[in-house]
Order: C-alpha cells, then structure tokens, then sequence
C-alpha cells in the first residue's frame, strides 16, 4: 500500500496518445506521432507548434520516467532535449543505465514510496511524470495531480495503452479543451480528490 506523503510534490502528466488510446506502436515506435521515421526523431520541439510543452516544461523541477521510456528517448538524435532539468529514471537496474551527454540523470529504484521519497528529499516541487507504467502507477496511488493530453486524428490499431489497471475509477475536471491545424486535440484535466 502507498502512504501518500503530505509534502508529495506536484504530478503532472503531458502526453499524447492515438485516438484509440496508445502512447506508443508494441515495438516503442512513434511515427504515428510525428510522421518521421523513427531513426529521424530528435525530440527537438519547434516552438511555435509545440503544443504547449516549452511552458509546460519550464514549469517543472524534474523529470520522472520508467526505464523503457528512458531507452526510447535516450535513441533519439540530436542533442539531450531535456537540457538541465533533473531526469530521474525508475529502473531495478540503475547501474546499466547509461549517461547522456549533457544529461542530468538520476536513477531511483524501489516502490513507489521510494521513489516519490527520493523525489521529496530532493527538494522537488513539481515533477512531470512520462511512461505508460509510470504514469499508471501513480494515477493508482491517487499521485497525479494533472493530465494534459494530446490526441492527434490518427487510430493505430495496437500498441502501448495510456490507460487501464488503476483500481478504482479516476474522476477528472476538464479544465480546457483545444484544437489545433490538422486535428489535435489537447484536453487539460485536474484529477478530482
């Protein structure tokens, strides 16, 4: 069982997903997302079509994902996108986890109270939370405090589900709904406590 720190900090969500609910094709693959091959994504954002992300990102104090999502991103081309923000990697294998130039990774292992307590030590206010399990593990713990979800006009069939597995129903408060050229749909929701 969890035991939701008083002093937790924020959680955060900022994802997309295909209109049937995938974050990602069953091989990791995200050409659906972007329309570039994958060896082609750098995971640079153009800021004028980011969709938000720039001033999502500055909100935060850090960044938490599981390992697979660490691997898929770590293979992207170009520079670490993520710049200096702390990027702490929830993996049972924190010595194979393999350093990026320019990164500033930060391994954690353990339950979830481990690694919300190293995050909590750490002096993290608000931390944005990315991977499928990740995500789903805190939505359980009743940990997220806010979802931002895109969802470009596009159905891949299979794949890495966003959602399923938290337990009890998750209520949620739309807080916005946008729409974007060529059918992005952004929906903003506070989790409802």
């Amino acid at each position: 069982m969890t035991t939701i720190p008083v002093d937790r900090p924020r959680a955060s969500v900022f994802i997309a997903t295909s209109v049937d609910g995938f974050i990602a094709r069953p091989d990791d693959g995200l050409d659906w997302l972007t329309g570039k091959p994958d060896d082609e994504l750098t995971g640079e954002h153009d800021p004028d079509q980011d969709f938000g992300y720039g001033e999502f990102f500055a909100s935060v104090d850090a960044l938490l994902m599981g390992r697979g999502t660490f691997d898929v991103v770590s293979g992207f081309g170009g520079d670490w996108f993520y710049g200096d923000t702390p990027v702490y990697v929830w993996t049972s294998h924190p010595d194979d986890v393999a350093p990026k130039e320019g990164a500033v990774l930060r391994p954690v292992t353990g339950s979830l109270d481990d690694v919300v307590g190293r995050l909590v030590s750490d002096g993290i206010g608000h931390v944005y939370v990315d991977g499928g399990k990740v995500i789903r593990q805190f939505l359980a713990a009743g940990l997220i405090d806010r979802m931002t979800i895109s969802t470009p006009p596009v159905l891949i069939g299979e794949g890495i589900p966003l959602f399923g597995g938290t337990g009890d129903d998750i209520r949620l408060e739309l807080v916005s709904c946008e729409t974007f050229d060529g059918g992005m749909v952004q929906r903003v929701y506070d989790v409802v406590r």
